[in-house]
């Protein structure tokens, strides 16, 4: 049987309207669902856009006002941060001087042990009271607690600071340990309940 061959320009022109009956069918497909976040009509961005759009915004140079401001409200937010670790003991905000495994072996040598130097204030208070009396014996009392006082307090400084740096030399023999005894010799000089960082260790605990 003999097959009828089409015209060369119905079968370009079928092809052609079918092909542009896609085009036309494929952009706007509603099955695709949309930012609720992105504007009508426009497509949502890439997550690099919207990251260098907020870097730009970020990056806006600010008045000499606005930056003081900021850096007001950082170093506010700073202290506060400080001020409530020097009450937990967190490390990560506590101050320089406070930081480190070193120093905080130190603070709990000195809060876990019974220290004369922290009573150095309330007996000078006294001392200084029994001076003050026009009483010729009472004034002798109080030059001799004096002498009595600051021979105790030098010797058990010495003794803390023996201790100390030997405990030291075992428990971190590869650290920075410069400046740790005085630190510690300094701590103990304070009353237990006025030291910064609060204590961490009760007395008679091991550090």
């Amino acid at each position: 049987m003999r097959r009828e061959r089409l015209p060369l320009g119905f079968v370009f022109r079928s092809r052609a309207k079918e092909e542009k009956a896609a085009t036309v069918a494929s952009p706007t497909d509603s099955s695709q669902p949309r930012d609720p976040q992105a504007p009508k009509g426009r497509p949502t961005p890439k997550r690099s856009q919207a990251q260098s759009q907020r870097r730009s915004v970020a990056s806006t140079p600010m008045t000499r006002k606005e930056a003081a401001k900021r850096q007001r409200e950082e170093r506010r937010t700073a202290l506060e941060r400080q001020r409530q670790a020097l009450a937990s003991g967190d490390e990560r905000y506590l101050p320089a001087r406070d930081k480190g495994p070193v120093r905080k072996f130190a603070r709990n040598f000195v809060d876990s042990r019974f220290n004369i130097a922290e009573y150095f204030l309330p007996m000078a208070v006294v001392i200084l009271v029994l001076s003050m009396v026009q009483v010729a014996s009472l004034q002798n009392v109080a030059l001799l607690l004096w002498l009595v006082v600051i021979v105790l307090i030098v010797l058990d400084s010495i003794v803390t600071g023996v201790r100390l740096k030997k405990a030291l030399r075992e428990r971190f023999p590869d650290e920075n340990k410069r400046g740790a005894v005085a630190y510690a010799l300094m701590r103990s000089l304070q009353m237990r309940r006025l030291r910064l960082p609060k204590p961490q260790v009760k007395r008679g605990e091991r550090p």
